[in-house]
């Protein structure tokens, strides 16, 4: 019993030993392992993190300028975008971001100048072109190259109302003249009044300084394509950008689709029927955030209502709806889309109802012609005194009227000058054509179309 004892200890002895020198063994192997391969891991990681992303040649961008600048060739002009911009459906560009450029070019503005001199005021006017040439990223400024731009003017952002009950004539008459007495009294209540006292100061001179005003907006294209450092990954920005493309804020039982205009679009020449497209330049994501309307497809819609502008100050209007998608992978979707805001030109003073048409404000009234029929008159009364009388009388050449009234000290002049006023102001405010609603190229639009059932599309796994 014995030497089998001793036997079985002497085999258990060995196994024991053969493990452990197995495991030394394997101890050093896995040492000497990364030694060998270092760098076989860290390409793909160094690879992703120097991905860039492309904005493409013709890639539109918005941009605005927050103060006023001299009207002034070689003017250094800095600015913000206006939206953001988005490359491969993802966020490249947010918005704020700031760019630099300059006044490049004058231009006669002859409409503004003779509007102007039948009132006494002989300042040429002009209409400034502008090219920005740098983009202010974290990482530093970039050069791109733009196109020229000469449609600069304040924005304005319309949206859509509720649905509203219907009113009668006098009671849509008596709103609109509360509109106005509204936006009369703003002028001495809301901040920047001593701005603007001073701009009216100006326009009774015959002669003053042109300036770009305050929040002037342009719009332009990219001629080369711009590569961006850094990739367009940025996570917060991302989820951000899709919990705001998600649907509408104020009907979450709607989608709400971003895009621009590809051709002009206006009141004067367009006709029911007539074609209508969009380029979707932001993407738009369900609750799950499932892509649903990729960045890059083109809404196709039409005309429904136009209406040119007409003799006696009746405006124009304008209405267009949305009834495909077009995706980018060659297959259409049915929608019912309908403009739901766009971002125009402040100076058309345009407003869009709650079914989707587009017309401008009705800016008549009837109080300037009689107010100024009356201060004309004040000349030919005998009874007070002709300085006050002439002064207050001759209201038709700004200060250079009022001179000349003054100083005449005839009374058949002053009110001439005055009458003169009055014919001007009835004639603008009853007699000219109205006003036609215009929709540049490249016009931002905010379309609201019912969600769609299933996902078109899901996001590719990076």
């Amino acid at each position: 019993m014995m030497p089998f004892c001793i036997s079985r200890r002497s085999s258990l002895f060995v196994a024991v030993a053969a493990i452990a020198t197995a495991s030394l063994s394997g101890a050093q192997t896995l040492q000497q392992r990364p030694m060998e391969k270092p760098a076989a891991p860290v390409g793909p990681r160094t690879q992703k993190t120097v991905e860039k992303s492309e904005l493409p040649e013709g890639t539109s961008l918005q941009v605005e300028i927050s103060r006023a600048y001299p009207v002034k060739a070689g003017e250094p002009i800095e600015c913000r975008l206006l939206h953001p911009i988005y490359a491969d459906g993802k966020l490249a560009v947010p918005e704020n971001t700031m760019l630099r450029g300059k006044v490049v070019d004058l231009e006669a503005d002859r409409k503004a100048r003779w509007h102007a001199r039948l009132r006494g005021d002989f300042t040429p006017f002009h209409t400034v072109r502008v090219r920005f040439d740098e983009l202010t990223l974290p990482s530093g400024p970039l050069t791109i190259v733009g196109s020229t731009a000469a449609n600069g003017a304040p924005v304005l952002h319309l949206s859509a109302p509720g649905a509203s009950p219907k009113r009668s004539f006098v009671a849509r008459e008596w709103a609109q003249a509360k509109s106005n007495l509204h936006n009369s009294i703003s002028l001495f209540t809301a901040p920047g009044k001593k701005d603007r006292a001073m701009q009216l100061l100006y326009h009774q001179l015959p002669y003053h300084p042109e300036r770009i005003e305050a929040h002037t907006a342009w719009s332009f294209e990219l001629q080369q394509s711009l590569q961006l450092p850094g990739g367009p990954d940025h996570p917060q920005l991302a989820a951000s950008a899709m919990a705001g493309n998600a649907g509408s804020a104020g009907n979450p039982e709607m989608w709400s689709v971003h895009a621009l205009l590809t051709h002009d679009l206006s009141s004067a020449s367009a006709k029911s029927g007539d074609p209508v497209q969009a380029l979707v330049v932001e993407p738009v994501y369900d609750k799950d955030k499932l892509l649903i309307v990729p960045q890059g497809s083109i809404l196709i819609g039409k005309v429904t209502s136009a209406r040119a502008a007409r003799s006696l100050g009746r405006n124009g209007l304008l209405r267009f709806t949305f009834q495909q998608i077009e995706f980018q992978e060659g297959y259409n979707r049915p929608v019912e889309g309908s403009l739901a805001g766009a971002a125009t030109e402040k100076t058309q003073n345009l407003s869009l109802d709650a079914e989707g048409t587009i017309s401008p404000k009705n800016q008549s009234s009837a109080i300037a012609p009689l107010l100024l029929t009356m201060l004309a008159g004040r000349a030919l009364d005998s009874d007070g005194n002709m300085t006050v009388g002439t002064g207050v009388a001759s209201n038709g050449f700004g200060l250079v009227g009022r001179i000349v009234g003054v100083t005449a000290a005839n009374r058949n002049l002053a009110a001439g000058i005055g009458y003169y006023a009055a014919a001007l102001s009835f004639y603008e405010n009853f007699l000219r054509s109205g006003r036609d609603v215009v929709f540049p190229k490249d016009t931002r639009i905010e379309i609201e179309t019912a969600p769609l059932r299933a996902p078109v599309l899901t996001p590719q796994v990076q």
